[in-house]
C-alpha cells in the first residue's frame, strides 16, 4: 500500500480536491435553487443536465484524447468546469443553469476519464484491487467532506461558487505535474445494451433503476432536506450521511453477494431501502433528527447496488465479454441517471417533500420485485462459478473496465461458459 501511495499520491490528491468541489457544487445548487424558489420540477430538470453531460462526455472523451492528448484535454475541461460553476451565481435562470450543468457533467466526465487512466497506468495485476479500493475511499471521502464546506458561507452569496471554482482549478495542479505517464484511453469494443439485456435482464434493469434512484438521491436530496426545514448545516450533515452510508456498507454487502445468490441480496437491499425510506412520507410528524440515521441506511443499502448489479451481470459473461460489456453498463446507468432527477422532482411537485422518499421507495421496490421474478426464471449460479464482487465507486469508462479486468483475472476453473446471446434470459 505504501508503494501504491508513493506512486499515486499526486493523482489521488488531485482527485480528492476535485471531489471536494464536486460534492459542494451539487448540494450548493440544490440549496440555492430552493432559496430562489425554483419549483421542484424545474430544479429536477436543471439537475438532470449534469447526468446528460456526464453520459455524453463518457463516450466522446476517448476520441478527443486520441486527437489532442491527455494533458490538453484535462486542462481544458477543468478550466471550463471551473468557469461553469461561476455562471450559476451570475445568471439565476433555469435554462442557463441547465446549460451549465450539462457543460459541467461533460467536463467532469472527461476529467475523471483522464485522471482514472493515469491511475490505471499505475496499476498492476497485483495492486489493481487495492488501488480500486483506495480510489473508492478517496472519491467517496472527498464527496462526503465537500458537503461540510457548505457551512463556510451563505449559499445566497457568491463565495461558495468561487470556492468550488478554486477547488476545481487547484485539483488540476498535482495531476498535471505528476510524473506518471498517461496511457492511451481506449473504448473497448462493446456489447449493445439490448444484447446485454438478453444475457442478464436483471443486471440491465437493476443498473438502469439504480441510475434513476442514485441521481434522484444526490440531486434532489438537498432540496428535500431544505423543504423539511433543515438548516444549511443540517443539510450538509444529511447528504454526508447518505454518502458515508454507502462507504460503510459497500464491502459487507459485496461480501454477502459473493456468498449468497446475488439476486437475494438485490431483493433484500432494495426492499429494505424502500422500507427505511418511507417513514418521512408515512409519518410526517416524526422528529427531523430521524432523517439522519434513516438516510444513512438508505445510502448504505442503495449505493452499493451498482456494483452488485455489475457483479451479477458478470456471472453470466465469459471473461472475454466482461470488458466489452462495460460500455453497455455505463450507458444503462447513464440513461437512468439522466431522467432520475426529473422524475424525482415530478414526484415532489405532485406530493410535496413526501414525494422524495415515496419515489425512492417505488424505484427500489420495483427493482426488488423484478429481481424476485427473475429468480423464478433462471437457476442460481453456483458459488464456485461466480466472479468476485469488485468495489465500484461510480460508473466510469475507465474504472468499470478496470474492475472487469480484476474480475476476469480469476483462476480458469472459476470462470463460466459464455451465455449465448440468442438463448439467454
Amino acid at each position: 500500500m505504501l508503494t501504491i501511495l508513493r506512486q499515486t499520491w499526486a493523482l489521488l490528491a488531485g482527485i480528492a480536491l476535485l471531489m471536494l468541489g464536486h460534492g459542494l457544487q451539487g448540494t450548493l445548487l440544490g440549496v440555492r435553487a430552493n432559496l430562489e424558489a425554483f419549483p421542484a420540477a424545474i430544479t429536477g430538470f436543471v439537475m438532470s443536465g449534469y447526468y446528460i453531460g456526464l453520459l455524453l462526455g463518457s463516450f466522446s472523451t476517448p476520441r478527443l484524447v486520441s486527437r489532442v492528448g491527455h494533458v490538453r484535454v484535462f486542462a481544458a475541461l477543468l478550466s471550463l468546469g471551473s468557469t461553469a460553476i461561476l455562471f450559476h451565481a451570475l445568471f439565476i435562470e433555469p435554462l442557463a443553469w441547465f446549460a451549465m450543468r450539462l457543460l459541467t457533467g461533460y467536463c467532469f466526465a472527461g476529467a475523471f476519464i483522464v485522471a482514472e487512466s493515469w491511475l490505471n497506468g499505475s496499476a498492476t495485476n497485483e495492486t489493481r484491487g487495492r488501488l480500486l479500493s483506495l480510489y473508492m475511499v478517496v472519491q467517496m471521502g472527498g464527496l462526503a467532506a465537500g458537503q461540510f464546506l457548505l457551512n463556510l458561507a451563505d449559499p445566497k452569496g457568491f463565495a461558495l461558487f468561487m470556492l468550488v471554482s478554486v477547488l476545481i482549478s487547484v485539483a488540476s495542479v498535482p495531476m498535471l505535474l505528476t510524473a506518471s505517464p498517461a496511457p492511451a484511453v481506449s473504448s473497448p469494443r462493446g456489447i449493445g445494451l439490448w444484447e446485454l439485456y438478453r444475457v442478464s435482464p436483471l443486471g440491465v434493469v437493476g443498473i438502469v433503476g439504480v441510475g434513476v434512484a442514485h441521481s434522484g438521491l444526490y440531486s434532489m436530496g438537498p432540496v428535500f432536506a431544505a423543504e423539511e426545514g433543515l438548516s444549511v448545516a443540517a443539510i450538509s450533515v444529511f447528504m454526508a450521511a447518505v454518502i458515508l452510508g454507502g462507504v460503510v456498507f459497500q464491502v459487507p454487502i459485496g461480501r454477502l453477494s459473493d456468498r449468497l445468490d446475488r439476486r437475494w441480496v438485490i431483493v433484500a437491499a432494495t426492499l429494505l431501502t424502500a422500507v427505511v425510506a418511507l417513514p418521512p412520507a408515512l409519518f410526517p410528524d416524526l422528529p427531523r433528527s430521524s432523517l439522519f440515521p434513516g438516510f444513512f441506511l438508505v445510502g448504505g443499502l442503495s449505493l452499493p447496488l451498482y456494483a452488485v448489479c455489475v457483479a451479477h451481470t458478470n456471472d453470466f459473461l465469459s471473461p472475454e465479454q466482461m470488458v466489452g460489456a462495460s460500455s453497455a453498463l455505463i450507458l444503462g446507468y447513464g440513461l437512468g441517471a439522466a431522467i432520475g432527477p426529473t422524475l424525482t422532482a415530478s414526484a415532489m411537485q405532485l406530493a410535496g417533500p413526501s414525494g422524495f422518499p415515496l419515489f425512492l421507495a417505488l424505484v427500489h421496490g420495483a427493482i426488488g420485485l423484478f429481481a424476485f421474478y427473475r429468480m423464478t426464471r433462471r437457476p442460481t449460479v453456483p458459488a464456485e462459478e461466480r466472479g468476485p464482487y469488485i468495489v465500484l465507486p461510480a460508473p466510469s469508462p475507465v474504472v468499470t473496465p478496470l474492475a472487469q479486468k480484476s474480475a476476469r483475472a480469476q483462476p480458469e476453473d472459476q470462470s463460466i461458459e459464455p451465455v449465448a446471446l440468442a438463448d439467454a434470459g
